[in-house]
């Protein structure tokens, strides 16, 4: 038996940026020359460093995906629908000038679902991809379910989430996340996922109410300082002022909505006697973002390419796991590995980790 919250947290990350520098710049110098084909082997040679350098109890993970994998999934995915959707762009333009407007619109809202049910394809399976290619132990993790099921979830659960004003999307997200982890195992263990909606209902109606509350707020604020007669330059500036506080204001209530939400969704993460947890709260989020935006703005953009290596430490540093988990009774996997990476999340420019 291995205790998970002996010796303080379960997980922890051991690496430092001085490490990774040379990594980051090396795949950003090889990406340039290969005019952005090395991107794939930089993306596996990232990871193979942020995974080494990850302890979870008491052993690192170990990244055994390569690069020549998402290569091939990136190339079947432009292969498969990246052709025909840039023929089906000119028909319709031809279409467009024949005047054949409604068939167009079918087209085109058939188009918006079908890019809806892949997205959410390419969300599961680059899941059930990484947990493949994780070991722990020896041990990897997967899913023999291809995510078809999900794909269609991912279509109608977000159009539902949008009736009423949009009041179900914190159903639709909780639900998604649940049927997408429900799916997954580590060994012969399967993950299990409970996240419930109505603890983070609260900061989203803090979302949705926010824009109408901070206009009312700053009209009634505003309005003493108005000058008795209309003043343009005074009115475009206090419009300007009035749009960053409900701009710069509603950023952050969505940032305190998205902080409840992952907290809800990874805390409601168990795997077979182990449960998991997310300590970071919006202030944490918060200075990540801020830190993200600092980084970039000071490097001239070069700070990019260190970006991953933060949201990693950044996850990694708030995770943790509370209970027992018996290395003696964990076994291989025996679902199938897949045989391509990530090809329809790159495809989509879905970079998390």
């Amino acid at each position: 038996m291995e205790d998970s919250d002996q010796g303080g947290s379960a997980f922890a990350f051991e690496g430092s940026w001085r490490e990774f520098a040379p990594i980051a710049f090396t795949n950003l110098l090889l990406t340039i020359v290969t005019l952005g084909f090395y991107r794939f082997w930089a993306t596996t040679r990232e990871r193979r460093y942020l995974w080494s350098r990850t302890r979870f109890i008491d052993d690192r993970l170990e990244w055994t995906g390569t690069g020549l994998e998402l290569f091939i999934g990136f190339i079947l995915v432009v292969l498969l629908f990246g052709i025909p959707f840039l023929i089906l762009q000119f028909g319709l333009q031809a279409l467009v000038l024949r005047g054949e407007v409604v068939l167009v619109a079918l087209i085109t809202l058939s188009i918006y679902l079908f890019l809806l049910y892949m997205f959410g394809l390419a969300r599961f399976r680059a899941l059930r991809y990484r947990l493949s290619r994780t070991y722990w132990h020896g041990i990897r993790g997967g899913s023999d379910d291809q995510g078809f099921r999900y794909g269609l979830s991912s279509i109608w659960r977000p159009v539902v989430g949008f009736l009423a004003f949009g009041l179900m999307i914190p159903w639709s997200m909780t639900t998604l996340w649940n049927k997408r982890w429900n799916k997954m195992s580590f060994g012969p263990f399967g993950f299990e996922s409970g996240a419930q909606w109505p603890n983070i209902m609260g900061r989203y109606l803090l979302c949705v109410g926010f824009p109408f509350i901070a206009m009312l707020a700053g009209l009634i604020a505003l309005a003493p300082m108005a000058p008795a007669g209309y003043d343009q330059q005074a009115a475009v500036i206090s419009g300007v002022i009035l749009f960053l506080i409900v701009y710069v204001g509603f950023a952050l209530v969505m940032t305190a909505f998205y902080a409840a939400f992952f907290r809800e969704a990874v805390d409601s993460l168990s795997l077979s006697d182990l449960s998991f947890g997310f300590t970071a709260r919006t202030m944490d989020w918060l200075k990540l973002i801020l830190g993200h935006i600092g980084l970039v703005i000071v490097t001239l953009g070069i700070g990019l390419i260190f970006i991953r290596y933060r949201n990693w430490r950044f996850f990694i540093t708030h995770m943790d796991a509370y209970g027992e988990i018996d290395t003696a009774a964990l076994t291989q996997s025996a679902t199938r590995e897949p045989g391509q990476g990530e090809g329809l999340l790159d495809a989509f420019d879905v970079g998390a980790i």
